[in-house]
């Protein structure tokens, strides 16, 4: 995914109310900046480190600009916004960036589906093949070592999403839950049992029952994020 134009370097000075994140721009000025991200955003947040984030022309905007990268204790990459996975995953598909997923004619997204009344990120379909529902999630949660985890907060949402992706695949088609890693230090993906032990233990299941769980690596710059790499997942 490319962009034009590129993102603006800035100083992270804060991030605040959730949505709201503070910039100091190259001339001097403090720009208040969307932080597009539910979610604590552990070690993604280190005040006065390099960001970058992209400016709108939109004019019904209340703020102009989006916070997407920022730097972590250790000096890795971390896209913040979330909004980006999805995109970034159907591009790499369509790309044939993705071994598991490739082959398929046709990729919907945001399909409504299941008992619990979910939208399932992407649905693939193809003659004689099952429907593949794929479930994409933004991972940035640095551990140690290069082993980045999810999720870094707890999350009932993404409990359900595994509940559903379950049912998918007892219903006859094919689930697929996709971590995609926009983390440049990277190596490794597990379930963050430590924050929120029911999400590992319904991964598990999930596991088990016959969902797919595979990881992928982003390279990032200010001119463009890419899928780049297979990252294994751990979850034992």
């Amino acid at each position: 995914m490319k962009f034009d134009p590129s993102f603006e370097q800035g100083t992270l000075l804060a991030r605040y109310k959730r949505f709201f994140a503070d910039v100091l721009r190259a001339d001097g000025d403090i720009l208040t900046v969307h932080c597009p991200n539910t979610g604590s955003m552990k070690h993604c947040v280190v005040p006065h480190t390099p960001c970058w984030f992209s400016l709108s022309d939109n004019p019904r905007r209340k703020l102009a600009g989006t916070l997407e990268i920022t730097t972590t204790p250790q000096g890795y990459l971390a896209g913040v916004n979330t909004g980006r996975a999805n995109q970034l995953v159907r591009e790499a598909i369509d790309d044939g960036a993705i071994a598991e997923l490739a082959g398929y004619a046709t990729v919907l997204g945001e399909v409504r589906y299941g008992a619990e009344n979910s939208r399932i990120d992407l649905l693939l379909s193809g003659a004689n093949r099952r429907d593949c529902y794929v479930e994409v999630k933004n991972v940035t949660f640095e551990q140690q070592g290069g082993l980045i985890t999810f999720p870094d907060a707890v999350t009932s949402r993404g409990t359900k999403h595994l509940r559903e992706l379950i049912a998918t695949v007892r219903a006859g088609h094919r689930a697929v839950l996709l971590f995609c890693v926009q983390h440049s230090g990277a190596q490794r993906v597990a379930p963050a049992d430590d924050i929120d032990p029911l999400y590992g233990r319904t991964l598990r299941e999930a596991i088990s029952a016959g969902v797919e769980v595979v990881a992928y690596g982003c390279r990032m710059t200010a001119e463009e994020i890419v899928i780049d790499r297979r990252l294994d997942v751990v979850c034992p």
